[in-house]
């Protein structure tokens, strides 16, 4: 119904010889949306708006805007701009319908554009970590005779420029490069201790806040700086329809539970360094579900044991275990993947059918890479895949070709470039298909579950 009222408004700009509306007209707006079911979103690939992982679309704006899109019955229709102004551009040229990003609110947009749906407010911050409370900077005048490292030419590099002027000088500004460091990277290397301080915006800031649990990011270094979704100026029903969805939106569970997936529950690589075999359990025993391990491991021809340590760093062997990217059960399957290997969602949790096919799917994965002449080799970039997803391991593999490096070879080759995939130099190369990705937690993992899967053979006879 509400299609049709909708549609109805404009029907008068329909273009009738055709029987379709033509996405560069000034008159295109919701009604034409709606007639085509597919909504084309604009936005950038970072950590806080559209990101692949386990080959699954992700991100904060992504999950909004699909809840928008679920809540009118259309598809959402991703596409990545390379920065900001490539963006924009493709906004008023019609390539797109909305750019579903933080864009600063400014009279100068306003000219052009509508500010319409997401809407917040935020600022930059300092990162600090934690430390004794008497120890904190609590006040930007502490951070006088203080170094504090910023990407250089950055926003951040701005402000601290700005703020030291406003204190009379005495910062000490380090300028990290930005051909090779993001933010990220010093909001990583605060966590460790390698710097002391670094400036980033605070939804930045609280994301990654969830990744490193030592972090500090109260302090505010900046005025409230209004951001929102943009649409061209003459979707005015589009707009409307996004603030409406808003304004209900912002108070229902579905958007707390999407606040809370990017900014509290705990993500990334958590270090589990266990490699004993579970002695209380008997001999040789690795867990409660070894009949399970060797017997899909037995009709997969992989290892065993193998298996039980990919499963021990998904889950502990936990059963029940689910993370904040929705992967479940005892060997951590994204719904999807489990779906198409023939486990629907009520079985998710139930060991056996959860083992089966995360033997099935690591199969599939090694048989990708069968190609790859040394068998270890095949396991670390079949692993590698297993965790961040495919796609990024076939970019990283192309990265690794294009700039001399054996694309055969996980250890100092494709490792390095799974993680370069950070900078956009490197994940916005023509080569790449997959965009942003933090690799660290891939490199971590094909680490630990190679040691473990080493020591239960050395442990656990087959």
């Amino acid at each position: 119904m509400n299609k049709i009222i909708l549609f109805s408004l404009v029907l008068g700009v329909f273009c009738l010889s055709c029987g379709k509306w033509s996405k560069g007209e000034l008159a295109y707006d919701f009604p034409q949306i709606l007639q085509d079911d597919t909504l084309r979103v604009l936005t950038l690939n970072t950590s806080t708006s559209y990101f692949i992982y386990r080959d699954q679309p992700m991100g904060y704006h992504y999950d909004l805007i699909s809840d928008f899109c679920r809540h009118h019955g259309i598809t959402p229709h991703i596409i990545v701009a390379e920065n900001s102004d490539e963006m924009i551009n493709m906004l008023h040229n019609g390539d797109g319908d909305l750019i579903a990003y933080n864009l600063p609110v400014t009279n100068e947009m306003k000219d052009s554009f509508l500010y319409a749906g997401f809407m917040q407010i935020s600022h930059q911050v300092l990162v600090q970590r934690v430390r004794q409370v008497d120890s904190m900077l609590t006040d930007v005048v502490e951070l006088i005779g203080k170094k504090v490292t910023v990407v250089d030419n950055s926003k951040h590099f701005d402000r601290i420029e700005n703020l030291d002027s406003e204190l009379g000088g005495g910062i000490v500004i380090d300028k990290a490069d930005g051909d090779s460091l993001v933010t990220e990277d010093l909001i990583r290397m605060v966590s460790r201790g390698e710097i002391e301080y670094t400036i980033s915006d605070d939804d930045l800031a609280k994301f990654n806040q969830t990744y490193f649990r030592n972090l500090d990011v109260h302090l505010p270094i900046s005025f409230d700086q209004r951001s929102s979704w943009i649409v061209r100026k003459n979707s005015t029903i589009l707009a409307d329809s996004l603030n409406r969805w808003f304004e209900r939106t912002k108070a229902e569970p579905a958007y707390l539970r999407i606040e809370k997936r990017y900014f509290e529950e705990a993500k990334g690589y958590t270090e589990i360094r266990q490699l004993s075999v579970n002695d209380n359990l008997g001999l040789g025993v690795i867990s409660p579900y070894d009949v399970y391990f060797r017997r899909y491991g037995e009709q997969t021809g992989i290892d065993w044991r193998l298996l039980a340590s990919v499963s021990y760093q998904e889950s502990t062997f936990d059963s029940g275990s689910s993370s904040w990217a929705g992967a479940a059960g005892l060997m951590g399957l994204m719904p999807s993947t489990a779906e198409s290997l023939g486990v629907v969602i009520e079985q998710l949790f139930d060991p056996e059918s959860n083992i089966r096919a995360g033997s099935e799917y690591l199969k599939m994965l090694l048989n990708v890479f069968s190609p790859i002449d040394d068998p270890k080799e095949q396991v670390k970039m079949a692993l590698a895949a297993y965790n961040g997803g495919i796609g990024h391991i076939f970019d990283a593999r192309a990265l690794a070709e294009k700039y001399g490096a054996d694309p055969d070879i996980w250890d100092g080759n494709v490792e390095r470039y799974i993680q370069l995939k950070r900078l956009e130099q490197y994940y916005n190369d023509p080569v790449c298909n997959n965009g942003y990705f933090r690799g660290d937690e891939t490199v971590n993992y094909v680490i630990d579950v190679v040691d473990r899967w080493e020591h239960y053979v050395m442990r656990v006879k087959e």
